[in-house]
């Protein structure tokens, strides 16, 4: 290594001496300065070429024979190996750099404030993609309804960039923004619990009723996945869904609240997604303070602090523990009855993977869970400048237009009867 750092060191002129050494020079002082960069050099190369040797892993798919089927054929990504960015090492700094720096892509949204049974609104932000050249007819254009995570909205990053998926192909989509957390004002004292489906069957029904002859697609990241398998559980054959999608999914909210607990994770984001919680509750406090002590949940420090001083009290848990039992959708997955892809990274800090339900996912014919070894939380980064479309993104583009594309195809994977036309 010395002879070969030497030869480098022939061939360059080093800044502070006229120089030029011979190979056979002895090892002066400029020479080892070089020698030492190189070396730095050569093993910084050696650590990098590892780190890909051992990131670069295909993703684990666990599902029936008959939906992998499927999903080899019409979503390769599940069989491609997946890199994460060299310098975003670990499921923390992926988290982070992906909720600071993914690139916000331009969305003009239609809001629509629709009503419910106890007196409240739900805002909705849509995309009607009248330009789709795929489906002319508004009709019949397949619609993605998304749900945003814990505090998110339709203006997050990662909630754009889905949109741009959904109408790059045609495709209409909405975004269904919680209670409070779209900028609306809150008329009733009611917000939002991951246990609570009543406003998301409100909303499929009121897509449905716009548009009764479009298939509508469900797409859930964190919080809003967890929302979203627990209405499909909850509604089986009757969700007005035909098949359903989750990023970074907190199977168990117990476990869940324990991981966003530890210390690093705490700093990291407990902290910040306790603020935005407690923020929304500032905007609307007037209305709000009929629920308790609104300054006593505002001094929350934790997620779960602010559950047991507030969401309980809404929907009558006698504890947080009932509630993030009640909230976990981990065993409700067979009470489901359409297909659906989880995603999930076994580094999630929010979403830690001895929570998987692995052996459930085994024994369901129309529920498939691919785990990357990297990826953190809704974020699964790729390349050296990872902040545009990302792994997830990609994924969910290729199933939802499987979805729709082939929609007898996946029914028979997953198992499911096809509906008589009366």
């Amino acid at each position: 290594v010395i002879r070969i750092c030497k030869d480098i060191c022939f061939h360059l002129r080093l800044h502070n001496c006229h120089t030029v050494y011979s190979p056979n020079a002895p090892l002066t002082p400029p020479v080892l300065i070089c020698m030492n960069s190189c070396l730095l050099t050569g093993f910084s190369v050696f650590i990098l070429c590892l780190f890909f040797l051992f990131s670069l892993q295909t993703p684990g798919l666990i599902s029936s024979k008959a939906f992998s089927a499927f999903l080899h054929k019409h979503c390769p990504l599940v069989a491609e190996r997946f890199s994460p960015t060299p310098w975003c090492w670990g499921g923390r700094l992926q988290t982070v750099v992906c909720a600071l720096f993914k690139s916000r892509l331009p969305v003009t949204y239609r809001n629509e404030l629709i009503h419910t049974v106890d007196g409240g609104q739900i805002s909705l932000d849509w995309v009607d993609n009248q330009a789709s050249a795929t489906y002319t007819e508004s009709s019949t254009r397949p619609t993605v309804l998304i749900l945003p995570g814990l505090t998110g909205n339709s203006q997050a990053a990662y909630v754009l960039h889905i949109v741009s998926q959904v109408t790059r192909r045609g495709y209409r989509c909405v975004v269904f923004n919680n209670r409070g957390a779209g900028g609306e004002e809150l008329l009733t004292p009611v917000t939002y619990s991951g246990a609570n489906t009543s406003d998301l069957e409100r909303v499929v029904h009121h897509v449905k009723g716009l548009y009764p002859h479009a298939p509508v697609l469900g797409a859930g990241f964190s919080f809003g996945g967890m929302l979203l398998l627990n209405y499909l559980a909850r509604k089986r054959t009757e969700s007005g869904l035909v098949a359903g999608f989750t990023i970074s999914v907190p199977w168990d909210a117990l476990k869940s609240a324990a991981s966003v607990e530890e210390p690093l994770n705490w700093l990291l984001f407990n902290k910040y997604l306790t603020n935005g919680l407690c923020r929304a509750v500032i905007r609307n406090r007037k209305v709000l303070e009929k629920v308790g002590d609104i300054d006593h949940v505002l001094k929350a420090q934790t997620i779960r602090e602010f559950d047991e001083r507030f969401t309980i009290l809404q929907f009558g848990y006698k504890s947080c523990t009932d509630y993030y039992r009640d909230a976990s959708p981990d065993k409700k997955l067979p009470s489901t009855a359409v297909p659906i892809l989880c995603l999930n990274a076994a580094d999630d800090p929010l979403s830690p993977q001895n929570a998987f339900p692995l052996s459930i996912v085994q024994g369901l014919p129309n529920v498939a869970l691919l785990l990357t070894a990297h990826g953190g939380h809704i974020a699964f980064l790729q390349g050296l400048f990872p902040f545009g479309e990302t792994y997830m993104e990609r994924l969910f583009g290729q199933f939802v237009q499987a979805v729709f594309e082939h929609p007898s195809d996946i029914k028979k994977a997953c198992g499911i009867k096809e509906e008589k036309m009366s």
